[in-house]
């Protein structure tokens, strides 16, 4: 289950004795966090609520509190996090932990204990015993990265629960302000949300006065000018990047990263790899790959190669020798315009 069908269902039903929560969205597992806290009545908290880090905590400790009645309440809640044992990973070599006890405890939980595993994992093993024996009995709770679609999604349903609306083209904003980072959207909302306290509704002017353009955001729209050999457009473009106190050798490094990662599009792509199975495979944001697909469509190979070689160009002479970065940098505009390669494939 998602984390919006956990929060209708923990409160709205009993909930279970054991969850898990398995994926690397950092604010998906925090919100999985406070809401089992939440079930608990806060004068009852220093007593029935137990956190423990498998990373510096032996496993018994844990359940030892598990197995503990609650003190004057009706449940205890005990956070188990970090559970490196069902991963492949390995952990502190100091610690040990007592995995046949934890096999035990899942076939016979304590009825009045919530168990919870916050896993920030993107998968564990299922070679393991003891994680086919997980999840036979725990309820599992998906905290794994969100897609375009699903975080779009997740910030409307937070806005209307605070009563907040935002409008479409606000939406789009944040999206391409973030490259549709979750954490990134989820990260700014508050402060959206002070600035519109009075009205309640969140504007595209507003998302572009108070969310910043990430340096990759600003380095594709110059990858798109230098793509048309639009050559005012791309020194205005790297001017301003100047201007903002970017060094220009991250300037050219994310550059690089850019053309680096639409040549590898351009390849796979054209052999028949899809959206989700590039944004796999390259292990970037199926956003960046969306975007980067809408781009490749427009330009040859041979276009991206030209321009991917001159930046490394620019690279070495910027590590090499005293030359002006903007100078550099209108050089290779002027060489990459005489190049020809510029069309559709």
């Amino acid at each position: 289950m998602d984390v919006t069908t956990l929060k209708q269902q923990i409160t709205s039903k009993t909930p279970a004795m054991i969850y898990l929560a398995l994926g690397t969205q950092q604010v998906l597992l925090q919100r999985v966090r406070e809401m089992f806290i939440n079930l608990i009545p806060k004068e009852e908290r220093v007593m029935n609520v137990g956190s423990y880090d498998m990373e510096t905590t032996p496993l018994a400790v844990a359940l030892d509190d598990a197995m503990a009645a609650p003190f004057f309440g009706e449940r205890r809640l005990v956070l188990i996090n970090k559970p490196y044992f069902f991963t492949g990973e390995k952990g502190p070599a100091k610690i040990e932990h007592d995995l046949d006890s934890l096999s035990n405890y899942l076939q016979h939980p304590e009825p009045s204990t919530i168990l919870v595993f916050l896993a920030p994992y993107e998968k564990l093993d299922g070679r393991k015993k003891i994680v086919k024996e997980l999840k036979k009995v725990a309820v599992t709770v998906d905290t794994a990265p969100l897609d375009e679609a699903h975080a779009r999604q997740q910030v409307r349903t937070e806005l209307t629960s605070d009563q907040y609306t935002i409008d479409e083209t606000a939406i789009d904003e944040l999206v391409q302000r973030t490259n549709a980072d979750y954490e990134l959207m989820n990260a700014n909302l508050s402060k959206l949300k002070l600035l519109t306290y009075q009205d309640r509704h969140i504007t595209q002017q507003a998302v572009k006065e108070l969310v910043p353009q990430s340096l990759d955001e600003n380095v594709f729209d110059l990858v798109n000018a230098v793509l048309k050999h639009d050559q005012p457009r791309s020194i205005d473009l790297y001017d301003q990047l100047i201007a903002g106190q970017q060094p220009p050798l991250r300037i050219n490094a994310v550059l690089i990263s850019q053309f680096r990662l639409l040549l590898q599009i351009k390849i796979l792509s054209s052999r028949g790899l899809s959206q989700g199975s590039l944004a796999q495979k390259l292990k970037v944001h199926p956003y960046r790959v969306k975007l980067g697909l809408r781009t490749v469509r427009q330009f040859s190979l041979l276009a991206l190669e030209n321009a991917y070689l001159g930046l490394v160009n620019i690279e070495k002479a910027l590590k090499t020798t005293q030359r002006d970065p903007r100078l550099l940098f209108q050089l290779f505009m002027l060489q990459y315009g005489q190049q020809q390669g510029i069309g559709m494939s």
